[in-house]
């Protein structure tokens, strides 16, 4: 991705000394002085750290989905929030299949015959032993169905090496396990996750049913394990298991959030954070929730009266919440704004997502927005003040938002989102979803710039009296991701595309102009203190507001489409993306090459890399599950992904001629063919419809000029 740095000023603002009382009355910019001297970073990290207080397994921390220590640090947030002075604190309750890990002990002897305890991290699924039950261990490698052929795995432990970054998700081999009578799976993360350490264990979502258990073994104890099983005799050893992990569906959790209400009750600016975690979950996301906190905090005690309405939001259920789904995570989120609240939508200028802000990812801060936040937080970026020692290289804006956290729901969802970004950072092979994510990981320069950089930029948003909302950036990245050479090999017209993008984004420029000028003359009025001003700007503009928002909707609507790997992508991208890798597939099949296909290609194209490891079943199941799932295990993927092509039995038949000579192909070239023909056509319908949506947004934003 292309990272425009932005180069902090020199000088910290000049700290002046005034009342709280004087603060109210103050002009705007020594407010946001006055804030960055009241920002408290050890009340920030206190607040952190008393998070870890409940726990659902008393070894590895866990406060899972809807546990009883979720609900419990969700009632320390709401009375935190009331006590530094947040307004009418609201609970909000929603669905989830809560989960509780309690424990995961397993006992076996070394090959020096001394007792060996492992201690398991764990997955959102049901097993209970009931107390300690022997049971026996079998390695079989990555869990494939290769590795699992002629192993007898019925009601037995099954130990496996996994690479959740760069080969499968744990699901596959779980499940492929389970469809063989496994009693449990026992992941070792080989590289990938939990790199930091060869004591860390790892979790994640499990994305899979929950009768299909699975748990984390770090590979120190794993080496030990193996060691013992290569010893024995018959390559099983007998081991004592005590566990217990349970899924209830159909449980509880709860939502909190509190207000500083502005001068505008009804126009809302949304910070938020999640408190569930894995393991004790410092920087994911209990450090949020201090950020969280510790701004609120900051603008109370400075005096800040704000002109819209500031809601503070600390989520439940970002890290699991809805069982046998491929879209299992941000739960809370969803739920908060698609059903519990979706009157925020239209209402709200701006959601601030917070994830793992308590650590120098990089040397630059990064800030990941959706597209028409771009270029006005960019602009924002280049007038911050040096906030800390960290980020030497300045901060850079980066577009579109991920899937891997809420601000992602509440972008789908029509509200104009961005979060502090993290996934790029070494600390998420290392000590991501694994226990030595804790306080030793802590920055508290990284904290204290946080603190200072998203209390300036609230600030700064609640200064426009018009969400600053610029297509142009959408509109441009949808043009460079039509491919010109595919559109013609497919017999796509991509001219008319263009041609619509390119007559939009002009309709976009003048929005952006009157916009520009309105937001302009408001800060302008608000600075001096001409409130009659501010306020006649303001009302004037509520139209022109809500239009915009409601374009913004309209284009994450119909422009917002997932890959299988859960990368945001443009609608045309899907067939596109798979008619190149088809047509590739068949030029190498009709000149004898099968290699590369296999090797290059067709794994490429929807989820058919697991064609090539698990069985028809396994991948049939995690298939359907998106395909034919109901939308309320769907959330935040529902209707994303665009279509899906079937070619395990085409990759397993190249699979054997591979090793043939002078194999005949023609069969697979056929259905390659075909394929191909469905790809095609799906493009020419999919465009006709991008063109048609943006058409339609034209017409939003004409009216808006």
């Amino acid at each position: 991705m292309s990272l425009a740095a932005c180069t902090p000023q020199e000088e910290t603002p000049e700290v002046k000394e005034e009342s709280v009382e004087d603060a109210k009355t103050v002009p705007v910019t020594d407010g946001k002085e006055q804030y960055l001297s009241s920002v408290d970073v050890e009340y920030a990290f206190d607040f952190t750290k008393g998070l870890e207080e409940y726990k659902t397994n008393e070894k590895l921390g866990y406060r899972t989905a809807g546990s009883e220590a979720e609900r419990k640090i969700g009632e320390k947030i709401g009375e935190e929030m009331k006590k530094i002075g947040l307004v009418e604190v609201t609970k909000d309750k929603f669905k989830v299949d809560s989960w509780e890990f309690e424990k995961a002990d397993l006992t076996f002897t070394d090959v020096d015959g001394q007792e060996h305890l492992a201690v398991l991290g764990g997955y959102q699924v049901n097993f209970d032993t009931k107390g300690v039950k022997e049971l026996e261990v079998v390695y079989a490698g990555k869990g494939t169905a290769a590795d699992l052929e002629g192993l007898d795995i019925q009601g037995k432990l099954v130990l496996i090496d996994i690479n959740q970054r760069e080969e499968w998700w744990i699901n596959y081999p779980t499940y492929q396990a389970h469809l063989k009578g496994a009693a449990a799976v026992i992941a070792v993360q080989e590289a990938g996750y939990g790199e930091v350490d060869p004591d860390a264990l790892n979790a994640q979502d499990i994305c899979g049913p929950d009768d299909a258990p699975a748990f984390s073994m770090s590979q120190t104890d794993a080496g030990n394990l193996k060691k013992a099983l290569e010893a024995s005799d018959t390559g099983n050893l007998t081991v004592k298991f005590d566990a217990k992990s349970t899924v209830k569906m159909d449980g509880e959790s709860y939502n909190y959030y509190g207000k500083i209400i502005g001068k505008d009750p009804d126009s809302y600016i949304l910070l938020s954070g999640h408190y569930d975690s894995y393991f004790a979950g410092f920087q994911d996301d209990n450090a949020a929730i201090g950020l969280l906190m510790g701004i609120a905090k900051g603008m109370i005690d400075s005096g800040y009266q704000p002109e819209k309405t500031i809601i503070f939001n600390a989520l439940a259920a970002e890290e699991w919440g809805v069982s046998n789904s491929r879209y299992d995570w941000s739960t809370g989120a969803y739920n908060q704004i698609f059903n519990i609240h979706p009157e925020w939508v239209g209402k709200t200028f701006a959601n601030m997502n917070f994830e793992l802000p308590a650590f120098e990812h990089t040397t630059q801060d990064e800030i990941r927005s959706v597209y028409e936040l771009n270029n006005y937080l960019t602009e924002f970026a280049k007038e911050v003040p040096k906030l800390s020692d960290v980020y030497k290289d300045g901060i850079s804006v980066v577009s579109p938002l991920r899937t891997w956290s809420d601000d992602f729901s509440f972008g789908i969802a029509g509200v104009p989102a961005l979060r502090n970004d993290f996934q790029d950072s070494e600390f998420m092979h290392s000590h991501y979803h694994s226990q030595f994510d804790s306080e030793d990981a802590f920055n508290a320069e990284a904290l204290k710039f946080h603190l200072n950089l998203y209390g300036l930029l609230t600030m700064h948003y609640d200064q426009t009296a018009i969400v600053p909302l610029d297509f142009t950036t959408r509109l441009n990245a949808m043009k460079e991701k039509v491919d010109t050479a595919v559109f013609k090999q497919a017999s796509v017209d991509s001219d008319g595309l263009i041609e619509e993008i390119d007559r939009v984004a002009i309709l976009a420029e003048e929005v952006n102009t009157k916009v520009a000028e309105v937001n302009e003359e408001y800060a302008a009025a608000l600075k001096k203190g001409d409130t009659d001003t501010a306020k006649k700007l303001y009302e004037e503009s509520r139209e022109l507001n809500s239009g915009l928002l409601a374009a913004f909707k309209y284009a994450e609507d119909q422009f917002v489409r997932l890959t299988w790997e859960d990368e945001p992508i443009f609608p045309h991208e899907h067939a596109q993306n798979n008619v190149t890798n088809l047509a590739a597939s068949i030029a190498a099949l009709e000149k004898g090459d099968i290699a590369a296909p296999l090797d290059e290609y067709l794994y490429e194209i929807d989820n058919n890399w697991y064609a090539y490891d698990f069985d028809k079943e396994v991948y049939d199941y995690f298939t359907d599950y998106v395909m034919e799932a109901p939308k309320e295990k769907l959330m935040w993927g529902a209707g994303r992904i665009v279509g899906h092509e079937d070619l395990f039995d085409t990759i397993h038949s190249l699979k054997v001629k591979k090793e043939q000579a002078n194999a005949d192909v023609s069969v697979e070239i056929t259905t390659l063919t075909s394929a191909l023909d469905r790809q095609k056509k799906l493009l020419d319908e999919t465009v006709t419809d991008e063109t048609a949506s943006v058409k339609k947004l034209g017409e939003f934003l004409a009216e808006l000029k």
